[in-house]
């Protein structure tokens, strides 16, 4: 076939209407050819994605590159910055001889331009502090930041089943470290109806929170609780705001900030409405090291991630799973990436030959390409694309160079980007931390005072009608902590014990706080 016959199939699958986002021009026998150029339908971006690649070939450069035109275009985005080369998001780009280049073959200019970008992080180290309770993060997720083993992660189940049954908050690690405690002392009596739980696991639990104190790591669990809520705003501009979340200081904990985004996802689903199809998402949700999130997972752990990324889909909500090859993510989850923009890959092993077959075999037959000869051939900041079309059917797969980003390809000074957050409508709301009462605070009183129960009441001293006591059964527990739970600031009244997806407790329409942050 003929450079006509290509232009026209490319014109013809990539004729959108409606807005879409720029992915760059089409390339045949490593070339630009024709005037078409390669286009995302952004009602289409909700149908969730993949971005994949060799490392170095350029999968961050087309996630910032989506991220600023998303932004531009209304619609809110949360990404996660793990190596610290995203925050230039806020920064308009500086034009160089490359840049020139590249959009001259495009056929479009460099415009400069920068996106309402809010910074935060799991350790308050690189951006605005948020954080979850242990409650709501689930035993299930909670397992796997801890690296538990199925026996662990039914025992630590265990303990959040009688925490829900008697009422009692695990806001941080200090709560859960309570309970432990008390589950293999006073309270052992306690878990009859539960089943029991060796000491040696329990001794297990209790390292894995040192661990996790001793890395800083402990300082994501508690209160204020970040509200999902507050991923989907604008600026005043009416630009999408972009929510990065800076992982620079825990690179050597995947498990935990892996985990968290799919706390963030699911959390999402279960607080958001059901809208159907938009014109355009409420959220586009990139998840970068997506291996991270699937490395040894449990079968329960992969069911429930494959269950949310299909329903959030429904929400509103965009997932752009971010990894080096499509077998990084289980066959189940990818099935639902609609979208599929592959950078280079590399075989230079018979494992990484393997992976090229594999990866070819996900793509549209196509007329114009070797797809495994094109992988393996294609340069840094150019990818085999195809989409969904709006009529939900897959567009002709196309090798595409990539436009650069509009904002800057370099991280900011870190000076520029701590007066960012600290300038930032979130760091008031979540930058100082609240310790109120919760299991940790009931069990020591309980435990106070059932100890002179050990030696014998004093009959000198007896007890008063209608004195104030330990709460003695689940029911005074809960009622304690329900009185403890007036100030407006705390999130968690609102929640119902109901565990859903991951454990994740569901929130109570009627209690959820609303804000205007810009």
């Amino acid at each position: 076939m003929n450079d006509s016959n290509f232009d026209a199939t490319i014109r013809e699958g990539y004729a959108f209407s409606g807005e879409t986002l720029l992915l760059g021009a089409p390339l045949l026998d490593g070339k630009v050819t024709g005037d078409a150029r390669v286009h995302v339908p952004i009602a289409m971006m909700n149908r969730h994605g993949l971005i994949a690649g060799a490392t170095g070939t350029g999968k961050t450069r087309t996630l910032q590159l989506l991220a600023g035109q998303l932004s531009a275009a209304g619609v809110p985005v949360f990404l996660a910055d793990i190596k610290g080369d995203l925050s230039g998001l806020a920064a308009p780009g500086v034009s160089n001889a490359k840049i020139e280049e590249r959009c001259a073959a495009i056929g479009v200019p460099f415009a400069p331009a920068a996106c309402p970008v809010d910074f935060v992080s799991l350790t308050g180290e690189a951006g605005t502090p948020i954080r979850a309770t242990v409650s709501s993060f689930g035993p299930l997720l909670l397992a796997r930041a801890f690296d538990l083993n199925e026996t662990q992660q039914s025992v630590l189940a265990l303990v959040f089943k009688f925490c829900d049954d008697r009422g009692l908050l695990l806001l941080d690690l200090s709560d859960l470290r309570a309970a432990l405690h008390y589950l293999t002392g006073d309270g052992a009596k306690e878990l009859a109806d539960f089943g029991g739980m060796s000491k040696a696991t329990v001794g297990v639990l209790l390292r894995k929170i040192v661990e996790m104190e001793s890395q800083g790591a402990d300082r994501f669990f508690g209160e204020p609780e970040f509200e999902v809520e507050d991923l989907i705003r604008n600026d005043a501009g009416g630009k999408g705001v972009v929510t990065a979340l800076e992982l620079s200081d825990l690179q050597d904990r995947p498990a935990l900030f892996s985990t968290f985004m799919m706390w963030l996802l699911a959390s999402l689903y279960r607080e958001l409405p059901e809208v159907g199809d938009l014109d355009k998402p409420k959220l586009v949700f990139f998840f970068d090291e997506a291996h991270l999130l699937f490395d040894d997972a449990s079968k329960p752990f992969l069911q429930q991630v494959e269950q949310v990324v299909r329903l959030v889909r429904s929400k509103g909500v965009g997932v752009f799973f971010v990894t080096q090859t499509p077998k990084d993510v289980p066959s189940d989850v990818l099935a639902q990436l609609g979208n599929r923009i592959q950078h280079a890959l590399r075989a230079f092993t018979p494992d990484d030959e393997k992976a090229l077959r594999a990866t070819a075999n996900t793509f549209p037959r196509s007329d114009f390409y070797d797809i495994p000869k094109t992988l393996t051939s294609l340069g840094i900041g150019e990818a085999m694309v195809t989409v969904l079309s709006p009529r939900g059917t897959p567009t002709p797969v196309v090798a595409t160079l990539v436009a650069p980003p509009s904002s800057l390809m370099t991280p900011i000074a870190a000076a520029d980007l701590q007066a960012r957050v600290a300038a930032s409508p979130l760091h008031a709301e979540y930058a100082k931390s609240i310790d109120r009462e919760s299991a940790r605070e009931v069990l020591e009183a309980k435990a106070k005072a059932a100890a002179p129960e050990v030696g014998g009441a004093d009959p000198a001293a007896p007890a008063k009608r209608g004195a104030k006591t330990a709460p003695s059964d689940g029911g005074d527990v809960a009622a304690q902590i329900g009185k403890a739970l007036g100030s407006p600031i705390a999130r968690t009244v609102g929640r119902e014990l109901v565990r859903g997806l991951f454990g994740v407790l569901g929130v109570s329409t009627t209690t959820r706080r609303r804000r205007r942050l810009w």
